[in-house]
């Protein structure tokens, strides 16, 4: 009985936190870097305390709402590699998979990844919210998981797993990097920046070979 309710209760919390995730991602897309705690805890009918308890401080809830789209992205990023088509378009449309995502959600995307610069009226952002020092680790992540790919698809040769991550973070960093000056001044159309990237990328990807008994790049 005790541990039916340990698990009912966690069960609660689990899908207390959720709504309350849900809550900070609809006043994340309307306010994006602005996004506040107070603004957060009155979309969510809840007191700022109730949002600190669930979340510990404001780096807390930060992280989870990282974490959440993080997950996303990447299960989007894994269905555009494991698609079946050749090489050249997997790579264009893993590319095209990041760049869209960040499209879709640009508040979202500037929340997680740019410290807000202006909250209007001359006032400072809520002191916690130190988006550029939380976007790294997100950034982290994604590099050491697309060297995973890399490293289990194509052979590198000697010293492959060390290559596999010097491609894996520098291919996030140039996704990141183009991305966002892209999302800012839209020089040039989607699938013009998609190509113009996976023409950089594909000298050295085409030459390298699937690894045997691997899933294939």
């Amino acid at each position: 009985m005790e541990t039916t309710h340990r698990n009912e209760q966690q069960r609660s919390a689990d899908q207390r936190r959720r709504e309350l995730l849900e809550a900070a991602d609809r006043v994340v897309l309307r306010d994006g870097p602005q996004a506040s705690m107070n603004a957060i805890a009155a979309e969510a009918g809840i007191t700022k305390p109730i949002l600190y308890r669930h979340f510990g401080d404001k780096g807390g809830l930060y992280r989870a709402l990282a974490k959440r789209h993080t997950d996303a992205l990447l299960t989007a990023l894994q269905s555009a590699l494991d698609a079946p088509a050749d090489r050249r378009r997997r790579v264009e449309a893993t590319l095209d998979t990041y760049l869209a995502a960040i499209e879709a959600r640009p508040q979202v995307y500037r929340f997680l990844m740019h410290p807000s610069e202006d909250t209007g009226g001359g006032q400072q952002p809520e002191q916690g919210f130190d988006t550029g020092r939380h976007s790294a680790p997100v950034l982290r992540r994604m590099g050491e998981e697309l060297a995973r790919v890399i490293a289990q698809r194509v052979d590198l040769g000697p010293n492959s797993e060390v290559l596999a991550r010097v491609w894996g973070h520098g291919i996030v960093g140039m996704m990141h990097a183009a991305g966002d000056w892209w999302l800012g001044e839209r020089p040039c159309s989607r699938e013009d920046l998609v190509r113009a990237l996976a023409d950089l990328l594909w000298g050295r990807l085409e030459q390298v070979d699937d690894k045997v008994d691997g899933p294939g790049f």
